[in-house]
């Protein structure tokens, strides 16, 4: 399999609507909704589905999801957070008691939290859709049932996963003949178009009660798990109130914690004091004032993150202009600041993203996840999924804020964006890929604001990336990105790692959508790092 990332990519325009995703496929079941009459919500879901059954090495109903929706009639974004929580028997005697101190590791059956999407999905609709959930499935199903020809970066996903999917009873449901389905096979899961139908016909009933949600627990607790039937009869979405900054003229509005949508914003908030416009883009001066504030954010984000149901988060404080500005004295021009600690702001005291707009100006920024590809791999009997390891975001350290507790959502990495100008839609954006994501969004608004961008460009554009989303963490530098630049911010301490060829996709894909608020002309543009693309009508 040749996989490069070197055509052309062009951004796509139209009038009626815009479907913006990472399979060409999805893309397709979101239009089919559109076309129909439904809004952006609507075919936001019927993509996420439609997701699931085409790229489930990313995401499925078996992870968390997350949106943002901007009301073109009230001129309003609004926040839903479908994150689940940790088991309500689950903390750290019962990780003592098996032996798992220090970390939890990454595919422990511990790190199941509760699946937040199908409620997300239902949820939205009834929230911001205009149309059934059973109508709205309808195009994933039909493409669960019929089959569907596996594309190429997906095709390569599955089969480095095929071994995490065996260790599982049941992974045959979701492998063609025992094995990984390869580029243009066609792949087939009726046991997941049936997973849908439940959650279509019985609405989130179908999924948190009855034969689904008893397949999940009989499978967790045959393997040690702790969660039961009552976590997920007791699951419920929030609708949050988005946070925001304003970045040069532009609203930035992100998903408050415990998503880390708000290390995009303290970073923006920070380089807001650079003179960014005369930088030249991917140069030394450039690349390193980004590095910096993002090392600043993830040093903040990395504690202060986590459940603000169960502790404490100062969020207003975090996102302040004055905090940036004491924030923003940390960065040295001529050297990096690796050592960098979380401030006090107290002023008392591999996921999928897609966009969609639609002919009436609203939109929808979506985000679904199993967290680490297919997450633990494990697939619940006659389910067609596999659920999440999204609790592997927890900490086992007694006294931060992230530490594993019982009924808490986990410090999240899927974030959607979101932003407004002047209160009509400049951009509905996200940009895959762990603890990527922040820095993406922040990198594509810059691109877009300070550098004029469309969104395609804004997209194509090389990238850094500190890989563990910590504060010392080292930086991938994508190919386009020159050697002698690469070359100095080595030399000026950043641990720098070049990177190219499909290892590319660490800097995640992504997706966006804009609007001419004179014209209502949408403009979308999707990263050349996935199998994906943007469709107008």
């Amino acid at each position: 399999m040749s996989l490069r990332f070197n055509s052309y990519r062009a951004p796509v325009y139209g009038r009626r609507g815009m479907v913006a995703s990472s399979q060409p496929l999805a893309s397709e079941a979101g239009m089919r909704i559109l076309q129909k009459g439904g809004n952006a919500a609507d075919a936001a879901v019927a993509t996420a589905a439609a997701l699931n059954v085409t790229e489930p090495s990313s995401t499925g109903i078996g992870g968390d999801c997350f949106c943002l929706f901007f009301d073109n009639e009230n001129k309003k974004v609004s926040g839903l957070n479908g994150s689940g929580r940790s088991p309500s028997e689950l903390n750290l005697d019962v990780l003592k008691n098996q032996g798992i101190t220090g970390s939890l590791p990454p595919l422990s059956i511990h790190t199941i939290t509760v699946p937040g999407a199908a409620a997300g999905w239902a949820d939205t609709i009834e929230k911001f859709g205009t149309m059934k959930l059973e109508e709205v499935l309808t195009p994933a199903i039909e493409l669960a049932e019929g089959g569907f020809p596996v594309a190429p970066f997906t095709a390569l996903a599955w089969k480095r996963s095929e071994t995490l999917i065996k260790r599982g009873p049941y992974g045959d449901e979701i492998l063609r003949n025992g094995e990984a389905p390869k580029e243009g096979e066609i792949m087939k899961n009726p046991t997941l178009a049936q997973t849908f139908r439940s959650l279509a016909e019985q609405g989130k009933s179908g999924f948190y009660g009855g034969r689904i949600a008893n397949a999940i627990v009989d499978l967790i607790q045959s393997l040690d798990g702790v969660m039961s039937l009552d976590d997920l009869k007791n699951h419920h979405t929030t609708f949050d109130n988005p946070i925001s900054t304003n970045y040069r003229g532009v609203d930035v509005f992100e998903i408050p914690p415990n998503g880390q949508g708000i290390t995009a914003l303290i970073a923006l908030n920070i380089l807001e004091g650079f003179d960014v416009a005369d930088m030249k883009h991917s140069s030394v001066e450039y690349l390193h004032v980004l590095i910096e504030a993002m090392r600043i954010a993830f040093a903040d984000t990395r504690w202060y993150v986590a459940d603000p149901a169960v502790v404490d988060v100062p969020i207003q404080e975090l996102i302040s202009k004055p905090y940036a500005a004491e924030r923003r004295k940390l960065i040295d021009l001529t050297k990096t600041s690796i050592d960098v600690q979380k401030g006090s702001p107290f002023a008392s005291s591999d996921t999928v993203y897609f966009s969609v707009a639609d002919e009436e100006g609203n939109a929808c920024s979506f985000i679904n996840s199993n967290y680490m590809g297919f997450g633990t791999g494990l697939v619940p009997q006659e389910c067609g999924f596999t659920l999440q390891n999204r609790g592997a975001n927890f900490t086992l350290e007694t006294g931060h804020p992230n530490v594993l507790e019982p009924n808490k959502r986990p410090y999240h990495t899927i974030i959607p964006g979101m932003a407004t100008k002047d209160g009509e839609l400049y951009a509905s954006f996200g940009v895959m890929g762990g603890f990527n994501q922040p820095q993406g969004h922040a990198q594509v608004i810059m691109n877009m604001v300070d550098f004029r961008m469309n969104p395609q460009e804004a997209l194509n554009a090389p990238r850094f990336c500190i890989r563990d989303g910590t504060s010392g963490g080292k930086v991938a530098l994508e190919e386009g990105i020159s050697v002698e630049t690469m070359s100095t911010l080595s030399r000026m301490g950043h641990e720098v790692i070049p990177t190219s060829g499909i290892a590319r996709s660490l800097f995640g894909r992504g997706q966006i959508i804009t609007r001419n608020p004179k014209t209502g002309v949408l403009c979308g543009g999707s990263s050349p790092r996935a199998d994906g693309l943007a469709i107008a009508w």
